[in-house]
């Protein structure tokens, strides 16, 4: 396990999957360029996951870091429809 306080530049080509947490506090496992993106309830949980999915990455390294990680995909509740007030007749 690579662990880091700075977020490293990886290669062009390289893939990278990072565990760490957002500023919320969530556990996220990210890859790079984006083809990967998991929240978990715990670091242990998020670390387990990433071990097991690093291989569909041929040379990927696997990095826990402390620097906050910014989600690529928004866990917001999605917006709820409201119905419209006005109705026909």
């Amino acid at each position: 396990m690579a662990e880091s306080s700075n977020i490293p530049e990886p290669g062009q080509d390289n893939s990278v999957l990072y565990v760490g947490q957002d500023r919320a506090g969530h556990w996220l496992v990210q890859e790079n360029h984006g083809r990967l993106e998991g929240r978990f309830i715990s670091g242990q949980s998020a670390y387990r996951f990433a071990r097991s999915e690093v291989h569909a990455f041929p040379g990927a390294t696997l990095v826990v870091t402390r620097e906050w990680i910014e989600p690529n995909i928004p866990f917001d509740p999605a917006p709820v429809a409201r119905a419209s007030s006005e109705q026909t007749m």
